[in-house]
């Protein structure tokens, strides 16, 4: 089985023509529809979910009113990569990752985003919804 990053349809609607991309740490992971048989503490990176252009739209207002759109993406269409499964080659038990540093990077990344949006020429509208969507997540988790 390949579990490497793919190009995804969008989170919401399955269309494959997309045009905005946001990534996630994968702690935002359980907050996603059908994610309760994804083991996110395996996830190696972030976790990418695309989006079309009419519902690129619904999320940029979505998280205009305070509101965090991941609840309605489908996790089945996120891209992400799983670390392998050495435990069931080796049959030796590994600890668990410890993402907290990839979560800080994220975190980090992200409140500074948000404070340059509107300021900073170069931080798009797309950068502020990812920024958002990360700090909000990580919050609620």
């Amino acid at each position: 089985m390949y579990t490497g990053k793919t190009e995804q349809p969008c989170c919401l609607c399955d269309d494959r023509d997309t045009v905005a991309r946001i990534d996630v740490p994968p702690r935002a992971v359980p907050l996603m529809k059908h994610s309760g048989s994804v083991a996110w503490r395996d996830i190696v990176g972030e976790v990418s979910i695309h989006f079309c252009e009419s519902d690129w739209d619904l999320v940029t207002d979505l998280v205009a009113m305070g509101l965090n759109p991941l609840s309605r993406c489908n996790v089945a269409r996120a891209s992400f990569s799983i670390r392998e499964d050495f435990e069931a080659l080796l049959n030796a038990t590994r600890d668990a990752p410890d993402q907290r540093a990839q979560e800080a990077g994220f975190l980090d990344e992200a409140r500074e985003t948000l404070d340059d949006y509107g300021e900073d020429p170069m931080v798009e509208e797309r950068d502020f919804v990812e920024a958002w969507v990360v700090v909000d997540s990580l919050s609620e988790s």
